[in-house]
């Protein structure tokens, strides 16, 4: 048996492989521990992740590897009700790379950084043979801690449905929660595909989102949270509908997505649901509560085009979407990102 690209892109042949062949040899603890397969680990209070970026091409429109790498890092821990504190930053560089371009992404990743106002404190650098690796890799790996804001969050999810949470995790939804998205869908994936193929220009999406989260749960009510990287809406949707054990009814009327991402992905035949956002964030918060959190994230510069898409439904199985045209269609889990190499 040979890894095939799927196993790395993000839907079910990825956590089929990972159950099957890696989780199964390793031992894992803590709060929220790898067998989870939750955006980071939890363990003593301290949230930790990491995620390798191998992005092709390196630099594209609205962003590159650099802003990529710590957005996605601040972004997973974000989400888990974390603040992020600190960073690492490793690159793994082909020989005869340029010089000028580390330095160009080097400079993204300071820009990100202070942004988000995040530190790298610390990093590694190799170099392999020409061949060895496509350019450039970069991981990075974040530390962060309990917001200060999450308790008074799960506070007011007490108060309106009685259920108690320590951690926003995939399996806190219940009926009558509604999903909330922070944006428009399928940026980021259209915007790969736009510079490999040659089409219309379209900017990725690309962004630190810790501030925006902090305000969230600042309001309070919310239940869980995932950024849609790579499978898109569809996989975090599918995830959340499993680990809850409910159904979720979404409305297509309600997804916002740019005319220009929707052209590109009919021309290419892809499912916009399917394909990564790195600037996005997808929301379950309990029904009281959810138009005062999207009001605070339309006062955001990377949510003013959020929308609630749907609600966690008994009458369903699975991920359902209500059509434009009345109908119903099932939306199912992802195989994998159909655009390889997204991140």
């Amino acid at each position: 048996m040979e890894i095939l690209m799927e196993h790395g892109a993000g839907g079910e042949k990825m956590f089929q492989f990972l159950r099957e062949f890696v989780l199964k040899e390793l031992w894992s603890s803590g709060e929220v521990g790898l067998d989870e397969m939750e955006d980071s680990g939890i363990i003593d209070g301290i949230v930790f992740t990491t995620d390798s970026y191998t992005v092709k091409p390196i630099f594209f429109p609205g962003g590159d590897i650099g802003r990529l790498s710590v957005s996605g890092t601040v972004n997973d821990l974000s989400v888990m009700g974390a603040s992020p504190i600190a960073l690492s930053l490793s690159l793994v560089i082909e020989e005869g790379f340029s010089i000028e371009d580390v330095s160009r992404v080097m400079r993204s990743v300071r820009e990100t950084c202070l942004e988000a106002e995040v530190p790298v404190i610390t990093g590694d650098t190799k170099v392999v043979e020409r061949g060895g690796v496509d350019s450039l890799i970069v991981n990075t790996s974040g530390i962060g801690k309990r917001s200060e804001y999450l308790d008074r969050n799960f506070q007011v999810v007490k108060e309106y449905t009685g259920r108690v949470y320590k951690w926003p995790l995939d399996s806190n939804l219940s009926p009558g929660d509604k999903i909330i998205i922070s944006g428009n869908i399928g940026d980021h994936g259209a915007s790969i595909l736009s510079e490999r193929y040659d089409l219309s220009r379209i900017e990725s999406d690309v962004a630190p989102l810790n501030n925006l989260v902090e305000k969230c749960l600042k309001i309070g009510g919310i239940v869980a949270m995932k950024d849609p990287t790579r499978g898109g809406v569809a996989g975090v949707l599918n995830e959340w509908s499993q680990k809850s054990k409910t159904g979720i009814l979404i409305k297509e009327e309600n997804l916002p997505i740019r005319e220009e991402v929707k052209g590109t992905c009919e021309l290419l035949g892809i499912d916009p649901l399917e394909i990564g956002n790195e600037g996005k964030i997808i929301i379950g918060v309990v029904e009281e509560m959810a138009d005062s959190v999207l009001e605070e994230i339309r006062k955001n510069k990377y949510g003013k085009n959020a929308e609630i898409i749907g609600e966690v439904s008994p009458d369903v199985k699975g991920v359902v979407m209500e059509t434009v045209v009345g109908g119903k269609r099932v939306i199912p889990p992802p195989i994998g990102d159909p655009v390889p190499r997204i991140c």
